[in-house]
């Protein structure tokens, strides 16, 4: 092995080993290129990460020219068992059966850790460690199948702020570094997880009612590359999505990015969202799309379920 792929270097204090080495063949971003990103982003993603539980996405090899095959090429990581720099902190989380140990990136040497373990993608709970129980936000995940055009899951997501604004909720977009969107409702973290997984299927029911032609709460991936999944099980206990400006194991290296309501009736393609992109488009904004995001103070509305049964 070349010495150029062997060499550590460090960033953050964090040494990166083989720095050379080729995570997103499409870009040709290579291991100490993500490192550099999140170092250069980390002010944007910090608060997206601390305090919360991680699911990682793991890709010893980095993503094949043809896509990552999770299970094969990639494989996700829930816990950390033993493994992982210092930096990381180690949470135990009670589970149905068993506690689990999960990992948390509260500083900035723990985000560029991730990139050391060749982490491809960080995922996040609904809660933070402080309130475990108590949800602080709920995801409407839009996911759509492969016959359906950009511009449905943008008239979707526009539908799902309208229907949350009758019931005085806030909510904020962003893309999945997919071809779906992420519409996410902060919570004062007070109802627990069984209300919070309640009102997202109910409320994704009543999209359902609303567009039954374009929207489903089908999750067989057969027989709905017309329409567009409603996944409310993101609001499940344990389940995750992905962080705001996380790459995702895709060549081209995709950024899960935060956007503005307005800016999302002009973007085309969330494509245009990369590591290469980003960081540039971080440094130009006027103000942070999601700064309302930190200070919104909003509980699920008093009527529950029933608020949503006429929507």
């Amino acid at each position: 092995m070349s010495s150029a792929l062997t060499e550590r270097q460090l960033v953050a204090g964090v040494s990166i080993s083989h720095p050379n080495r080729v995570l997103f063949p499409a870009e040709g971003v290579t291991k100490l290129g993500l490192a550099k990103y999140y170092e250069s982003i980390a002010d944007w993603v910090l608060p997206h990460l601390i305090d919360r539980p991680l699911t990682l996405v793991h890709c010893p090899k980095g993503v094949p020219a043809g896509g990552a095959r999770k299970g094969v090429d990639c494989v996700f990581m829930k816990h950390s068992k033993l493994w992982g720099p210092s930096a990381l902190r180690r949470e135990r989380i009670r589970e149905k059966k068993k506690t689990g140990e999960y990992l948390i990136a509260d500083s900035l040497p723990a985000l560029i850790s991730l990139a050391q373990m060749d982490i491809l993608e960080i995922h996040t709970w609904n809660s933070r460690c402080t309130h475990i129980e108590q949800p602080d936000r709920i995801v409407i995940d839009l996911d759509p199948g492969e016959h359906v055009a950009w511009k449905a899951v943008v008239d979707a997501a526009i539908l799902v702020r309208a229907l949350l604004e009758t019931l005085d909720l806030v909510s904020f977009v962003k893309t999945t570094g997919g071809r779906g969107l992420h519409v996410v409702v902060p919570l004062v973290p007070r109802a627990d997880w069984t209300t919070c997984l309640e009102f997202a299927r109910a409320f994704a029911a009543a999209l359902v009612r609303r567009r039954p032609a374009i929207l489903t709460e089908r999750f067989a991936k057969v027989g709905r590359e017309d329409t567009i999944l409603i996944d409310y099980l993101r609001n499940n206990r344990s389940n995750t999505s992905i962080a705001a400006f996380s790459t995702r194991a895709k060549p081209e290296a995709p950024v899960s990015t935060p956007i503005a309501w307005p800016e999302l009736t002009r973007l085309r393609t969330p494509a245009r969202f990369t590591i290469a992109t980003v960081p540039p488009r971080l440094t130009t904004l006027k103000a942070d799309p999601w700064k309302a995001y930190w200070t919104t103070k909003q509980t699920l509305p008093r009527a529950g379920i029933g608020a949503l049964e006429n929507l």
